[in-house]
């Protein structure tokens, strides 16, 4: 096996129940949560909320790109 040649680097911020900001190495940052049927899966209420995409919808996005 050779030489780890990049670790990356992020700040995971938990900002209210699955409400997540994480800030990356560019300067960037992403927010996670739910929607649709992932809440209702987690017995998360939407009512008054808006909708975040989930770290699944990030992975599936990221492999297929």
């Amino acid at each position: 096996m050779g030489d780890v040649v990049y670790r990356s680097e992020i700040t995971l911020v938990r900002n209210r129940g699955p409400h997540r900001t994480a800030l990356l190495p560019a300067g960037e940052s992403v927010d996670f949560g739910v929607h649709s049927e992932v809440a209702a899966h987690y017995g998360v209420s939407m009512e008054g909320k808006t909708a975040i995409s989930t770290t699944l919808d990030y992975v599936v996005a990221a492999a297929a790109g």
